[in-house]
């Protein structure tokens, strides 16, 4: 029984980590790419209304909605962009 438990455990911490590796590689930028233009065809074919119902809950929660914008700011401005478009012509990309 404990060792499904630490399997489930550590097959999702070693899979998180692995998707936090990828989406920093060319391919994994590409990829995230694809998937959000598939999940925006999607959106529109199905007539999704995901985005109206997210503005109607910051209509009727603005105080929550303008903090949680703050934190993404702050959290946008913390981390470092990119290196795969920083890399300069002659310097080679770690």
């Amino acid at each position: 029984m404990w060792f499904f438990i630490v399997k489930s455990i550590v097959g999702s911490i070693l899979g998180s980590a692995t998707a936090k590796w990828f989406e920093t590689t060319a391919v994994g930028i590409w990829f995230y790419a694809k998937m959000s233009q598939l999940y925006n065809w999607a959106a529109k074919r199905y007539d999704l209304k995901i985005l109206e119902v997210e503005e109607q809950w910051k209509k009727k929660y603005p105080n929550i909605a303008r903090r949680i914008d703050e934190l993404e700011k702050q959290i946008s401005d913390l981390q470092p962009k990119n290196r795969l478009f920083e890399v300069k012509k002659g310097e080679k990309d770690v």
